[in-house]
């Protein structure tokens, strides 16, 4: 029986970027009928037509549906639409594909075929390829990586904000109700404890082009993921105490 794949896209004001992402995703997807994909855009406060042009897509493009929140946040999405699922793999990527669908079967057979609990996509491993990156972007990248290797030593990745990732129904069920943002330091966050836990985590080597439209505040940001490597690292780090 082919295994369920959950694909949740979050998504804040993507009027323009939403049907170009569903249209090349299920040419993707149809060619691999290997796995029972599902496709999830998760709406996270939009204020354009977003959802209504989702809604649409919905109504043409099979197993495809669309679900909301009034709050802002990427993290709050992914963690409603990864709790919500049933799905046996729960994956998310960034609605400017970004990273090349071409690692998408590798990053899902980490975690379906081999017992992997957590796959990434990095961009800094051998093998990835990274295209178009402002020098800004890469500094900002490569230093907070780091940074993370100096609060948590060997913490099992090298790329904590790739926006490629997959987990298993157990690491959905036991690690989201412990990661406390709800923004852009739940990635790393939800890293830091599925290692903390033994889970296992498998790096996939991506190509990778810079949106030049990237709705991310860089410096905001990045102080946000300080703070959240701060607290982690003088709080601590909680492990669930189920390991079904």
């Amino acid at each position: 029986m082919a295994a369920t794949v959950d694909i949740v896209i979050p998504v804040l004001n993507e009027e323009v970027a939403i049907p170009v992402c569903i249209e090349k995703l299920y040419a993707f997807i149809d060619q691999h009928p290997e796995r029972d994909w599902r496709v999830v855009v998760t709406d996270n406060g939009s204020s354009d037509r977003t959802t209504e042009i989702a809604t649409e897509l919905a109504a043409v493009y099979p197993k495809l549906s669309v679900s909301t929140l009034d709050q802002r946040g990427r993290g709050r999405a992914l963690k409603k639409a990864w709790t919500e699922s049933d799905a046996d793999v729960r994956v998310y990527m960034d609605v400017d594909l970004s990273t090349d669908l071409m690692s998408l079967p590798l990053l899902v057979a980490a975690v379906a075929d081999d017992g992997d609990e957590v796959a990434i996509g990095s961009r800094l491993i051998k093998g990835s390829e990274v295209v178009d990156r402002t020098l800004k972007r890469e500094i900002t990248s490569r230093g907070y990586n780091m940074l993370i290797h100096i609060f948590f030593p060997f913490p099992g990745f090298k790329d904590a904000q790739c926006g490629f990732k997959a987990v298993s129904r157990k690491t959905a069920d036991n690690l989201i109700p412990l990661i406390r943002d709800d923004a852009w330091f739940f990635d790393t966050e939800l890293l830091l404890i599925a290692g903390k836990s033994g889970y296992g985590i498998k790096e996939i080597p991506v190509h990778w082009e810079d949106d030049p439209d990237t709705r991310v505040k860089i410096a905001s940001t990045a102080w946000e993921d300080v703070k959240g490597l701060l607290r982690l690292r003088f709080k601590g780090r909680p492990t669930p105490t189920s390991t079904a």
